[in-house]
């Protein structure tokens, strides 16, 4: 997808914001600039980490690159000491789920407990590890076509203006998932 489109397309659903995670790399810094675009919409860059253990949304303070084929006990210890946070990515997908020992042993204290490439059954299972070992809940599209961005969403009870801001929001369980109204 065109990240203009996207950009384009969130404002069109009322998202004040957008989280570009691709898969194993922030390439798009190069693309665009973080922060608030021409139609307002504020874009932040992470990036989904794919581990033996499980997938994980990675939001750092700095734009270090991650070393590549860590488990996901080396990747969450190296985001913890960088200030940075991880999200249990789709933690109830058939195709790399996450391990639970990495939720049980507080290695990751955030979960995506809706996503919209998710069947209501793996949301369900998500939501009820969110609330047995009390995590910060997320919701993403997992947008792969621009008709699917925005269709699950995370909501800050502050604002977030920066990436230190939404660092801090998703380590203080600042948010909650929704499905935010077309």
């Amino acid at each position: 997808m065109d990240i203009e489109d996207i950009i384009e397309r969130a404002k069109d659903r009322n998202l004040d914001g957008l989280c570009v995670t691709d898969h194993d790399t922030t390439d798009i810094r190069h693309v665009i600039p973080e922060g608030i675009q021409k139609n307002g919409v504020y874009v932040f860059f992470g990036m989904e980490y794919s581990t033996p253990q499980g997938d994980f949304l990675v939001f750092s303070p700095s734009d270090e690159t991650v070393p590549p084929n860590l488990s996901a006990e080396m990747l969450l210890k190296l985001v913890r000491d960088a200030g940075g946070v991880a999200v249990a990515a789709h933690p109830f997908r058939e195709k790399r789920p996450t391990d639970e020992q990495v939720i049980r042993n507080g290695l990751c204290g955030a979960i995506e407990c809706i996503n919209g490439r998710n069947t209501a059954l793996e949301n369900s299972a998500a939501e009820k590890w969110r609330k047995c070992y009390e995590l910060t809940g997320c919701g993403g599209s997992d947008a792969h076509t621009l008709d699917e961005v925005g269709t699950f969403a995370t909501r800050f009870t502050v604002p977030i203006r920066s990436r230190l801001d939404l660092i801090q929001g998703l380590k203080n369980q600042l948010c909650r998932p929704e499905i935010p109204l077309s």
